[in-house]
């Protein structure tokens, strides 16, 4: 009678828990679906997905969430209306609003996805390709890698203009490539080499983590140029507006201060996104080098520091880039039209006023 009773599922012999529960071999129920089963119950062969994520990281997640959706918002706004307004100007802006909409909203629904959905785990850990979860993983990574590519357009974008504009007064008689079309060049080959990383990852040349590696690298290396091209063109725009500030015998104080004030935040912003990825870099090499396995190479507190530090910096950056833009059309609204002396420090975050 016993045997008779005795669930023919399997779950009893693989994981007997009756003790704590109360249950002995009679009184077990012989068939409950697994779904209403206690995970100590289910056979080994079965799937289950525990939380991966503490309150806090969800909590965190939701908030980053929210934060880059309400920047999302504001730059379709502003995108839409600058589109209205028609002319070269505003042309440029929309532009660098369409940038920040792409890069809000990529971060904005790698966020709002649950972890659990995408990897097994909050803290990445290795996956190859056509093996376990890597499809979920695969796309968390593409996600990620296109937010961080459209957010450094941004400033490529910046530099560019900064470029063409500072040739113009250097180098007057020089032929000049149109901006836009440097921009697309540089952010092909970014584009190209991010490409390139997941082909790799695909064709199992490294593991997930390895493509966490070489997009460190590549957004590592990226950061530091722009810190080094961001000073220098600060320093000569500040030398043009004095001089032609000197010319015209009109103060450019207040343009060279938005300009430095514009360059320390900016190389700022870099300078924490090179950190992180020189020391997540750092880190997975120095964990290869050791055990030959990127397995737990982050700790828990380590990843959540690495993600607040670098998203929030994030959506630090592209609200001052809200800010500046819209700071700079309005007053350029209320202008109507360009003196003598051009606010090329306005110029420099937005890429516009190169009609001076």
């Amino acid at each position: 009678a016993t045997d008779e009773r005795r669930p023919t599922d399997g779950y009893a012999q693989t994981h007997r828990r009756t003790d704590a529960l109360n249950f002995t071999n009679d009184t077990a129920p012989p068939s409950l679906p697994s779904i209403l089963l206690p995970s100590s119950f289910l056979p080994m062969t079965s799937t289950v997905h525990q939380p991966t994520e503490t309150s806090t990281e969800y909590y965190n997640d939701i908030t980053l969430c929210f934060a880059f959706t309400l920047t999302a918002l504001i730059a379709f706004r502003r995108m839409h209306w600058s589109y209205s307004q028609g002319g070269v100007e505003t042309t440029v802006v929309t532009a660098f609003y369409s940038l920040i909409l792409l890069t809000s909203t990529a971060r904005a629904v790698w966020f709002g996805i649950p972890s659990g959905w995408l990897e097994p785990n909050y803290v990445p850990g290795p996956v190859m390709a056509f093996s376990g979860q890597w499809i979920g993983t695969f796309v968390s990574e593409l996600l990620l890698a296109f937010g961080s590519l459209t957010l450094f357009s941004i400033f490529i974008l910046i530099l560019v203009y900064w470029a063409d504009i500072l040739k113009k007064y250097f180098f007057p008689g020089v032929k000049r490539n149109k901006p836009i079309s440097t921009f697309l060049t540089l952010v092909g080959f970014l584009f190209l080499m991010s490409g390139a990383n997941c082909c790799l990852f695909l064709l199992k040349f490294y593991s997930s983590e390895g493509m966490i590696l070489v997009d460190s690298i590549i957004l590592g290396a990226v950061s530091l140029i722009c810190v080094f091209e961001i000073s220098i063109f600060s320093h000569r725009f500040r030398t043009v507006l004095r001089t032609l500030g000197a010319i015209n015998q009109v103060s450019t104080e207040s343009q060279v201060k938005r300009i430095v004030w514009i360059t320390v935040t900016g190389n700022v912003f870099f300078l924490v996104r090179a950190t992180l990825e020189i020391s997540l870099t750092v880190t997975l090499m120095l964990r290869y080098n050791k055990k030959k396995t990127f397995m737990d190479a982050f700790t828990d507190k380590e990843w959540d520091t690495y993600i607040l530090a670098k998203h929030w910096s994030e959506v630090a950056i592209v609200a001052l880039m809200l800010y500046i833009l819209q700071s700079r059309f309005t007053s350029s609204n209320k202008r109507g039209s360009y003196t003598k002396v051009p606010d090329a420090a306005a110029v420099a975050p937005e890429g516009v006023g190169a009609k001076v």
